[in-house]
């Protein structure tokens, strides 16, 4: 599969690109777990996109990198087409990829990194159903740094 070919909503996406750059790595709470998310945009022959990567993956995945997409799937974030591996998919870095111009680690084209990616519907795969109904309170605090949690009665002090 080639990125011009990738639709909103697409499942089962198999596809080897080109990492051109990724963006700052950001850190929040969700379900009382640390989460790290960045975006890589990625290209192929026939054009470029975003790449969302989850926890262990922002560490594998660097700019110059060539990568395989196996089983992921497709969203549509703020206009802007995204791809991920998901819970269920897998990313493989296969090593230097070509010759990448302006391959660099940091902030994102748009200057925005993740912070987007923290509400995109892909987060919400990170949870089961099960964890969700235990624990449904907490998914209010989802974007929320990680940092010290403060209790209701230590700010009522």
């Amino acid at each position: 599969m080639k990125i011009n070919e990738l639709k909103p909503n697409q499942s089962r996406i198999n596809l080897e690109a080109d990492v051109v750059n990724v963006s700052e790595v950001k850190s929040f709470l969700r379900f009382g777990r640390a989460i790290r998310v960045a975006n890589a945009t990625i290209k192929d022959d026939t054009g470029e996109t975003k790449l969302t990567l989850w926890n262990d993956e922002v560490d594998k995945v660097k700019p110059g990198n060539k990568v395989r997409i196996t089983n992921g799937y497709a969203k549509e974030f703020q206009g802007e087409l995204t791809v991920t591996a998901g819970k269920f998919g897998k990313i493989e870095v296969l090593g230097e990829g070509e010759s990448v111009e302006g391959a660099e680690s940091g902030e994102g084209e748009s200057g925005e990194g993740a912070e987007e990616t923290a509400t995109e519907a892909g987060i919400e795969t990170e949870a089961t159903e099960e964890q969700e109904a235990e624990e449904p309170a907490k998914v209010e605090a989802e974007e929320q740094e990680v940092e010290e949690p403060v209790s209701q009665e230590e700010s009522e002090e």
